[in-house]
């Protein structure tokens, strides 16, 4: 099983629009390094939801639910999505800043690149943030 991180501003897609969704689609990548990590992942995978924007903070886990496939879209079949599913939300919130200062957090792609909207995390970082949030 891999890890991952998801973001997305709460105003684009939010948690409780997956909740009524029951079933996402994590699509609109246009990244290449991004996109190259959703073609990584595999069905019961499990990611971080993370909102970026004016209060960034990891709020959720979901499970990946669909392997990758073309992103409907765009007109393009080198762009990908996933399906994703609810699976926990986090009692606390998770600040930015509380991820950056737990030094088992310091080799976390997110604080390097910031921008990256899909990024692998390390099973050990993955298991502090869940920690992190109870």
């Amino acid at each position: 099983m891999a890890y991952w991180l998801l973001k997305s501003e709460p105003e684009t897609y939010s948690y409780e629009d997956l909740l009524k969704d029951k079933t996402g689609r994590w699509d609109g990548v246009r990244n290449y390094q991004a996109r190259n990590n959703i073609r990584d992942m595999k069905v019961g995978d499990k990611a971080l939801f993370y909102y970026s924007g004016k209060n960034p903070q990891v709020i959720a886990q979901v499970k990946i639910a669909s392997e990758p496939y073309p992103d409907p879209t765009i007109d393009d079949p080198r762009w990908l999505c996933v399906d994703v599913q609810a699976l926990s939300l986090f009692p606390k919130p998770i600040p930015l800043s509380d991820i950056k200062a737990n030094p088992a957090c310091a080799d976390l792609l997110l604080i390097r690149h910031t921008r990256l909207s899909v990024m692998p995390v390390d099973p050990v970082v993955y298991t502090a943030i869940c920690e992190m949030g109870q």
